[in-house]
């Protein structure tokens, strides 16, 4: 049986998990009885952690308190922990790099030695490259979170791609983080439809507005009508490909935020992505090295064309 400090500290690990802990459960992990149990939860709540019990089931779980209790991690958690840190303190979210590294510097310096040296063996091999996005605030972050946690309207400053200014009244519903931007992803009331907006353009008004129930998701869902809409809507020009080649081999080519793919059989997959240049389109699609037919729109089919043609006669002639 553990000693009560020890078992005091599995008792408070195992409450800090998402679940509601019977008190049988408690004390069958525990090795004691369930009265035990029960004097071990009120210890805790003497020393300032506010245990909650759930009515009917006798079920137990760590609640929210005034301060922040001692965090207990398995070894992967920790681990884990330090890696994403690591990274926080060089990503796209401005004002947390240095409580980044404070938190990073706490966590190593309780790490036992085996994973202090786990941690430092990946660190000391590891150069982090700019992922080259714009950086957010991270104080407008946490706002869009809540406006989409507790189902508030909310009003927003917005610059569009041609710098025009705007307003914009929408339901924010969810946020999309592609490694190099973040996305809100919204109905716009005044548009009755949903748009995604680039967070590092926006400005949101406070206080927020009234509440409001939430929409069905897009059809597509969320994060595959961000993909949408960024690699195609905000284009002048979309384009419509098939290309003759398995969906899983073109999809290490085409990152979702460049273009959209979808199966048609074991062997073709169709590929929508937009641009502001016709050539573009054209000669992305043409160095992918697979066989492929245009769709759409007619001008790039025509583009193609002079192109196609442009380049034979290039060749036509050989210096020798």
């Amino acid at each position: 049986m553990l000693e009560t400090s020890a078992r005091l500290l599995r008792l408070l690990s195992l409450l800090q998990t998402p679940h509601d802990w019977t008190g049988a459960d408690l004390a069958a992990r525990l090795g004691i009885d369930v009265r035990t149990v029960r004097r071990d939860i009120d210890k805790l709540r003497a020393l300032g952690y506010p245990v909650d019990a759930t009515p009917g089931v006798a079920g137990y779980r760590l609640g929210a308190g005034a301060d922040l209790p001692p965090l207990l991690l398995d070894d992967d958690e920790a681990v884990a922990v330090a890696i994403g840190l690591r990274a926080a303190a060089g990503g796209t979210v401005s004002g947390i790099e240095e409580s980044s590294l404070r938190a990073l510097t706490k966590l190593r310096q309780v790490l036992p030695a085996r994973l202090r040296h786990r941690v430092d063996t990946l660190r000391s091999v590891t150069d982090t490259m700019p992922v080259g996005g714009p950086a957010i605030d991270a104080d407008v972050l946490i706002a869009l979170a809540t406006a989409c946690r507790v189902h508030e309207q909310l009003r927003f400053d917005y610059t569009g791609r041609d710098g025009a200014p705007d307003v914009r009244r929408t339901e924010p519903h969810r946020l999309v983080h592609t490694g190099r931007r973040w996305y809100l992803i919204a109905w716009d009331l005044d548009r009755d439809d949903w748009r995604t907006f680039r967070v590092d353009r926006l400005r949101p008004r406070i206080p927020t507005g009234p509440r409001f129930t939430p929409r069905e998701a897009p059809e597509a869902g969320f994060v595959e009508h961000t993909a949408r809409g960024i690699s195609t809507s905000a284009y002048r020009y979309r384009g419509r490909f098939t290309l003759h080649v398995p969906l899983a081999v073109v999809a290490e080519q085409i990152p979702p935020t460049v273009g959209v793919l979808e199966y048609v059989d074991d062997s073709t997959c169709s590929l929508t992505a937009g641009s502001d240049s016709l050539s573009e389109l054209a000669l992305y699609v043409g160095l992918l090295g697979h066989r492929f037919e245009v769709h759409e729109p007619p001008e790039l089919v025509r583009h193609i064309h002079e192109l196609t043609a442009r380049l034979t006669a290039a060749v036509a002639v050989s210096p020798d």
